[in-house]
């Protein structure tokens, strides 16, 4: 009987101290966690390079800081303000969007809805060359001679 008893004491504990060590695993930021951080800013070394693919000394510095970062307490959003002001906006990965940079997601769009227009507008062209050529075309009358030698005499007088 005592060692049933002590048998369920022990697994009792176990099961204490395995939820535990799940607790205190969960407070540390996993790669996930740093990579989807990591996916939005680009390396600093490294031209057009996401820091989440980047094998560099730096990225992998960058992505311990961005991990010691969540660690702490820290958001996304903080992280990516801290890394902003001391390396400036180059190592974002997509531009924010207001002043200047909001051009970058504007002409896109101005630039398919000018492409849309040039072709509505080469196409009602076409079409009306089309048109044009479909209907019959009709036979200028003849001048009778009288009128020409009318319009020579009247034009002689004039000179």
């Amino acid at each position: 009987m005592t060692r049933r008893l002590f048998l369920a004491l022990m697994v009792l504990v176990a099961s204490f101290v395995a939820a535990s060590l799940v607790q205190a695993q969960e407070g540390f930021p996993s790669d996930d966690d740093v990579n989807a951080i990591a996916r939005k800013l680009y390396c600093p070394v490294c031209p057009n390079t996401p820091l989440d693919v980047c094998e560099t000394k730096a990225c992998q510095d960058w992505r311990a800081q961005i991990r010691n970062q969540l660690a702490g307490g820290w958001r996304e959003e903080q992280i990516i303000d801290y890394f902003v002001v001391q390396y400036g906006e180059r190592v974002l990965a997509e531009p924010e969007r207001g002043g200047f940079t909001s051009l970058v997601w504007l002409l896109p769009v101005i630039a398919l809805a000018l492409g849309l227009v040039v072709v509505g507008q080469a196409l009602r062209s076409w079409r009306a060359g089309r048109e044009a050529q479909a209907e019959p075309v009709q036979p200028q009358p003849e001048v009778p001679p009288e009128t020409l030698a009318k319009i020579e005499k009247e034009l002689r007088e004039l000179a």
